[in-house]
Formats: structure tokens, sequence, C-alpha cells
């Protein structure tokens, strides 16, 4: 295998406390054909090895000593600090070319800093995370990188077992595997046009990216779309602040009523955020607002239990919100579009914003959408194009609307131009 292609991992740890774990990534990365670069991020102690970066290379990127670390009060101020040293290091060996993936192993305290340098290191640098907190309602959503992969650290608590061994060698091989592939294919990788992001809620619920996506295509464009239940909205928003995307379409804004009702299923309380605060030219729409998505597996808050109802399946069930969130709703929207710093516009369909809300369907409601409508109208700032159409978002009018104002952003130059394939129109 040639130094090209050979990944170097950067496996970041405890090794005061897991050095028989990290050298046994170590052993696993190296066997799988890849280099291990070793960072030990321990306060108190040191390693039984010598790390490429150790403890007080970390302290030294945020301008402190390992002393003044342990001086600084606790072990959450401590760690705070060698998350910093942390991120700061490795966004260092990123930018020299030093590394090419990274994987971290931890309980909290270790899981804590180790999302803090996913979030640091761009789109498509594999980031893998062993932890005894994967898939926990413990990790807010705006702490979790777009690409991260993460692991349950099963049996992993304290030194080495068969169990944990198992967990630790697919972690080790995973992160080499992705790394290879991506050093492999960034030669030979294709030219493709601006992205677009593009936001919705399945293709049952909303479907205008059915039409929308390849009409995008045809003019240039890569499109994106991300199912907004939570994390794909948070992948979303973390895109968009790495100015990823050329324009957004985000027209599936359902999570922004989670987070306002307190419900799990949120992106973080910075939904609808990120574009405008980048200037990133974006169209919206309200797809869903009138829902709250809930776990279909545990029983209904007492708020919630009289609300019209619809199980999607058995992991994710949706309930209206009344006319009064509705109104709250809109205000939100308002006040997030009438922020941005670049060009925005709204597009409000008065006929419905989801498949659920049309006569006969179960979460019809139309005098609540009637209210949401109604605060729309006055809530939305001038700086922001108002687009009301007597449609429903569904519908081929509310696609042909969209595409209108976009071509209008790329004509006057707001947007920039895609990249039609040979032999196809724009």
């Amino acid at each position: 295998m040639s130094a090209e292609t050979t990944p170097r991992i950067l496996v970041i740890g405890t090794g005061d406390t897991k050095a028989d774990e990290l050298l046994f990534m170590k052993a696993c990365i190296e066997a799988s054909g890849g280099s291990a670069v070793m960072m030990d991020v321990s306060v108190l102690g040191n390693p039984p090895y010598s790390p490429d970066h150790d403890k007080h290379a970390v302290a030294r990127a945020v301008d402190v000593t390992i002393e003044d670390i342990v001086a600084s009060g606790d072990e959450n101020t401590a760690m705070t600090l060698m998350a910093g040293g942390a991120v700061q290091l490795v966004r260092q060996l990123h930018r020299n070319g030093e590394i090419d993936a990274f994987i971290a192993i931890g309980g909290s305290m270790g899981t804590d800093l180790a999302l803090d340098v996913a979030l640091s290191l761009p789109l498509g640098v594999p980031k893998f995370v062993v932890s005894t907190i994967a898939y926990s309602h413990l990790i807010p959503p705006e702490r979790v990188a777009p690409d991260l992969m993460m692991i349950l650290w099963a049996g992993g608590l304290y030194g080495l077992n068969s169990i944990c061994r198992l967990v630790l060698s697919q972690a080790c091989g995973a992160v080499v595997g992705a790394a290879r592939i991506v050093l492999e294919s960034r030669a030979s990788a294709p030219a493709i046009g601006p992205t677009i992001g593009m936001t919705s809620l399945g293709s049952s619920c909303l479907r205008y990216m059915k039409t929308l996506k390849p009409a995008l295509e045809r003019r240039g464009y890569d499109v994106a779309v991300f199912h907004t239940t939570g994390m794909g909205g948070r992948a979303f928003e973390s895109i968009a602040g790495q100015e990823h995307f050329c324009a957004v379409f985000d027209f599936s804004l359902q999570e922004i009523t989670n987070h306002l009702a307190g419900s799990v299923v949120s992106s973080g309380s910075d939904r609808l955020e990120n574009a405008g605060a980048r200037g990133i030219p974006q169209i919206a729409a309200p797809g869903a607002v009138d829902m709250v998505d809930l776990p279909t597996w545990q029983h209904l808050p007492a708020k919630f239990s009289q609300r019209p109802f619809h199980a999607h399946n058995r992991l994710i069930a949706s309930i209206t919100v009344d006319a009064e969130d509705r109104r709250e709703v809109a205000r939100t929207i308002a006040a997030k579009l009438g922020a941005s710093k670049g060009r925005s516009a709204l597009i409000l369909p008065s006929q419905g914003i989801q498949e659920w809300d049309m006569q006969g369907e179960p979460l019809y409601e139309p005098e609540a959408l009637t209210a949401f409508v109604d605060e729309m109208r006055k809530a939305i700032s001038p700086e922001v194009e108002f687009h009301e159409i007597d449609a429903h978002i569904n519908s081929d009018d509310f696609v042909a609307k969209a595409l209108e104002i976009f071509d209008r952003w790329v004509g006057e130059g707001i947007v920039p131009r895609g990249m039609p394939a040979k032999g196809v129109a724009a």
C-alpha cells in the first residue's frame, strides 16, 4: 500500500486510564492498513507509552499548562479546557495535512471532548466516536457533526474484555476503511455543480422534492435533501454553517415546532438560522409546522392527549398543535428569516402545509391553519420576499413558485449558475 493511500488515523483518549484500550486500537488500525497517530488528553496521570501529541501539547494549544488545568477547579472545567486544546491542535494537524481521520473513545467526559473535535473538522473527514453514551438523549443535537459515526462502547467502562475488543476492532476497521475510500476517491471525484440544501419530512408528508430535485439537477446543481426528523435538520444547519450550500430550499420547518413544544425530536435552537447568518440565499416555506413529532413508543404528554394524532410508524408519531401555538411558530419563523444577512423569501401555501392536513385526513384543522396564515402575514419582515399562494404545499403550483423565485435569483446573480451536463439544457 502506498503512502498516499495509507490512512493516518488520529486516536484520542485518556492514556492514563485507558492505555490498554488505546494501544489495542493502535494495533487494530495498523493491522487494517492504517497508521495510528496517538493524542493523549489525560489531565492527572501519564500514559505508559509515548503519544505523538501529549497532554502538554494539548494544553499549549490554548495557551495554558497542565498545571493550570489541574488547578482550574474540577474535572468538568479541566476537561473543557482540554477539549479546547484538542480542537485547536486537531485543526492544525488537519490544516497541515498530517491526519486523514480521527477516532476517540470515552465515557461521558471523553465523549464531551470528542464531540467538539468532530465539529471542528470539515465535512468529509471521517469522524468516529466510541462512547458509553452513544445514541443517548444526553447528547444534544447541536453537538453532533453531520457526518459523525458512533458506536456504543458495550462493556467498555473499564479495561479490555472480549466484548470490548469486538466493539473496538469494528470501530477501528470502520474508520480506516472510511479514510481509505476518501483518499482513493479524491483524485477521481467527478466535477459537480454548486450544492443546494433542501429539507423535507419524508415523501408521504411532503413530496415537492420529487419534482424540484430533478428540475434543479437539470439546471446544473447538486441537490442534497435532508429528512427533518431532528438529526436531519441538525445536519442541514451544520453544513449550512460550513457554507457548503450555494442556496437552500428550506421547506420543512417542523423541527421549530418540535423545539418550541419540548419534543426530543429536535434539531436544536438554531434551526432556520445558519444559512441566513452566513448570507446564503434561502427560500423557505412552513412545511409541517402544524405538527409536533414524538416517539410513538412513549406515552403522550398530557397536554397533547386530546389533539389529533397520526402514528407514522412504530418510531415516530405526529400530533397537531392548536391555533395559539401555531401563531407562536409563525412569529418564530418570521423573526429567524428577518435576521438573515442574505436574500430570503417565504412561500406561504394557504391551502395546507402537509399531506395529512387536507379534508378527510387525520390532522385536518382548517381554523388552526387560518390562524397560522393570518399570523404569518402580520409577522413577516418587509425585508423578506413574501409570496402567498392559493395552493397546497404538495401542489405543482408550489413547485412552480419555488423555481420562479430561484431562477430570478440566478438571473440577478444572487445564486451562482449551475453546471449543466453536456447535452442537457438548463
